[in-house]
């Protein structure tokens, strides 16, 4: 009888130890995916911040050139000629 008695206190021990390893696991788990999120929103936000960025990178170049730049000039050529074209296409469907 006292060899069964052994046995269930080493199995209840060893149960406690696997459910304590369990806790501790969920709670990794639980600060893994707090930090996963925050990172998710901090990549999102430096993705948006570069998108302006580029943005204004772009605007800059365009006006740089239109203020006498040598830099970007075919660039800015490119772009008024598609502006024109635009322009021209929009003026065909209002006449039709």
């Amino acid at each position: 009888m006292s060899e069964i008695v052994e046995i269930i206190d080493t199995l209840e021990s060893r149960l406690k130890k696997l459910l304590q390893k369990i806790d501790s696991l969920e709670q990794t788990s639980s600060s893994l995916k707090e930090e996963i999120h925050k990172n998710t929103t901090i990549i999102q936000n430096q993705s948006q911040e570069i998108d302006v960025l580029k943005k204004q990178y772009e605007s800059l170049k365009i006006t740089n050139s239109l203020l006498g730049s040598e830099e970007n000039k075919r660039d800015t050529k490119l772009k008024i000629n598609s502006l024109i074209r635009e322009i021209d296409y929009c003026i065909a469907q209002l006449s039709d």
